[in-house]
């Protein structure tokens, strides 16, 4: 049995997808599905099952998903032990500003505990230091804005849509289609850094021909989300750095998709050539998913 056909397995389980899979191996897809059919031929049973354009795992494919992570992790340490010193497997990941701050403290631990005889070198920066030290080498992985660089992949991982928020009372809490003339009437909280285009928000009230009150202009998240939770103005704000909040209710999002949509993400980048710990990517799902579903650390 090759660890490559298993490691193409696991690639294509974590992405959902035989495309995203090659993309993310640097292989061709025919390549990446011929291995997969080579492995089904060695176990004498199908692992995935086409459905429309997509694809399913079966269920003998799900009952394989926890012997192949330990066949690969028995290759990986093998290796580690044949390697002159003692040392650990050092991986490099890097995160823009507010990645750093409210999602990392809660996935290293996570990552480590999945990864025991990985060390892990953390490194916060701004988008474009990040892209150039992928391109460098100093950095293996990195969560980060979209970019567009032929020797890097992006993936799309977290939410990081841009939200009205609102304290806990404020009448917007309770009005529907919110009118721009409205909005523009209340005092706002101007945050200024590379979180997003504010330019979109200035577009909604120049088409209207109306000027907005914006009262603070400040270049921290956190004190930007301080004053909103005061009282003292309603705000956008990425939804990162309020997801706690919302689910406290400390701070109540308002409804102005009839207005604006400003949906963005963070994403997952590499150089071309993959990752060589394929499993670490599958911690990786499943730290967002936990991330998603549960509350995280105070920023750091």
């Amino acid at each position: 049995m090759n660890i490559d056909h298993i490691e193409a397995f696991m690639y294509v389980v974590h992405f959902n997808s035989f495309h995203k899979a090659a993309e993310a191996m640097f292989l061709s897809q025919p390549t990446v599905s011929a291995r997969i059919k080579t492995l089904e031929g060695e176990l004498d049973t199908e692992l995935f099952e086409r459905q429309g354009r997509g694809i399913i795992l079966t269920e003998k494919g799900k009952a394989f998903i926890p012997f192949a992570e330990q066949i690969i992790r028995t290759f990986q340490q093998g290796k580690k032990q044949l390697k002159a010193g003692s040392d650990l497997e050092e991986i490099t990941i890097g995160a823009n500003i507010i990645t750093s701050q409210y999602f990392i403290p809660f996935a290293l631990p996570l990552w480590k505990e999945k990864n025991p005889d990985l060390r892990f070198k953390f490194i916060s920066a701004t988008n474009e230091e990040l892209m150039d030290k992928l391109l460098r080498k100093q950095v293996d992985i990195a969560f980060m804005k979209d970019v567009a660089h032929s020797g890097l992949q992006n993936h799309k991982t977290l939410d990081n849509s841009i939200r009205l928020v609102v304290y806990p009372g404020h009448p917007f809490q309770v009005q529907t289609e919110l009118s721009v003339q409205t909005l523009a009437m209340e005092p706002l909280v101007f945050f200024e850094c590379g979180a997003f285009d504010w330019n979109q928000v200035h577009k909604i009230f120049e088409v209207s021909n109306v000027e907005p009150r914006f009262e603070f202009q400040v270049n921290h998240l956190e004190v930007a989300k301080s004053l909103i939770v005061s009282g003292s103005c309603i705000g956008f704000l990425p939804y990162l750095c309020i997801k706690k909040e919302l689910e406290e209710g400390t701070l109540v999002e308002v409804d102005v998709s009839h207005l604006i949509k400003i949906k963005q993400h963070i994403y997952l980048t590499h150089l071309n050539q993959g990752l060589e710990a394929p499993l670490l990517w599958n911690d990786i799902l499943f730290s967002i998913q936990e991330f998603e579903q549960n509350h995280h650390p105070s920023p750091l």
